[in-house]
């Protein structure tokens, strides 16, 4: 069998893949989301069918997420309800199968009252493995003073939260009628880290983990800027570089040719995660993505299984497999698994 005939990736953990109920699909449709942010259409998602793209991506197990346009079409209520219901459905299917997904709770944000709720439930209740956050709520991005409580909160649980952009609340005047992912999704994260790091979030909250989707967005070619520019701001020093060098970011989408390498002036090697983005990112485009990946010589062999592994089993021990992290070992076959719990 030739290397390309086979999954590119060695049982990877992929920590930016979403998931679409059939209760989230009707919500977004009620709230006229059909073709979220742009896109053509609101994916088709099954457990089965993860299950077989990451099977041919040797993908092991997936973090699953909401994606954008999240869970609060206008109604704090309704939100409130949307969030406990999707997060209660991917935590039955990651304790179905804990070997194979694990649950990035949603939060019916900007509602920050029933954010703080659903954290508790998330993870008290439910056994999360962390919390997806958006760049933005209502037009305010992570840093703003309207999230600290919430910020607070993760800190003190000393949590996960993988960032995800979303469309930028001016999206009509600036999209010039293109999908919001091809340039309004990386300036988007790029504004929320921004904001992060120049309002003293992180150094305010430093035990929560932070992941920064596709490849850290534009901040690899815009951090020195945001450097120079904080030294005007009238504030305390801040020091961006090492703000930036202790977050973490997934390379789902176009890390490679040039941004990958971009991002290693930037980050650790070991900062480094794998990300899919299925099923947004259809299964031929993310195979395609992840031979790349696994045939580019940017990262050592050594670089290349921590981020495929060791760094996640890192963020998220429960799926670290015995002996060096990262190792490599034979997957259980599903009926191995059958009746395990979290």
């Amino acid at each position: 069998m030739s290397p390309r005939s086979g999954p590119p990736l060695d049982g990877a953990i992929d920590v930016h893949a979403h998931y679409v109920t059939p209760r989230l699909r009707a919500a977004m449709v009620d709230a006229g989301h059909a073709e979220p942010d742009g896109m053509p259409a609101i994916p088709d998602w099954s457990p089965e069918s993860a299950l077989a793209d990451m099977d041919s991506l040797g993908v092991a197990t997936a973090l699953l997420s909401v994606s954008s346009p999240g869970v609060h079409f206008g109604s704090d209520a309704d939100a409130r309800r949307l969030a406990r219901d999707v997060n209660t459905e991917g935590a039955e299917i990651a304790a179905a199968r804990p070997d194979r997904f694990g649950l990035l709770a949603s939060l019916p944000l900007p509602d920050v009252t029933g954010a703080l709720a659903e954290v508790e439930h998330a993870f008290d209740a439910l056994g999360a493995d962390g919390i997806t956050l958006h760049t933005h709520y209502d037009g305010k991005h992570l840093g703003h003073p309207e999230h600290e409580p919430l910020l607070s909160a993760l800190d003190e649980r000393a949590a996960v939260v993988v960032l995800h952009p979303t469309s930028p609340p001016c999206w009509e005047a600036v999209s010039a009628g293109l999908p919001r992912p091809l340039l309004e999704f990386p300036f988007e994260t790029t504004r929320a880290v921004a904001s992060l790091v120049l309002s003293g979030a992180l150094e305010r909250h430093p035990r929560i983990r932070f992941v920064v989707p596709h490849a850290g967005a534009a901040l690899p070619v815009l951090a020195d800027r945001i450097a120079a520019f904080s030294l005007i701001s009238g504030g305390p020093p801040i020091d961006v570089a090492g703000a930036l060098r202790g977050l973490h970011y997934d390379l789902a989408g176009f890390a490679l040719p040039r941004q990958l390498p971009a991002l290693l002036a930037l980050a650790d090697p070991d900062r480094l995660l794998y990300g899919s983005d299925l099923p947004f990112t259809p299964a031929p485009v993310a195979r395609g993505l992840a031979e790349a990946l696994a045939a580019d010589a940017t990262l050592t062999a050594e670089q290349q299984r921590s981020m495929r592994r060791g760094a996640a089993e890192a963020l998220f021990p429960r799926f670290a497999r015995p002996g060096p992290p990262g190792a490599a070992e034979p997957r259980p076959d599903d009926r191995s698994l059958r009746g395990d719990q979290r």
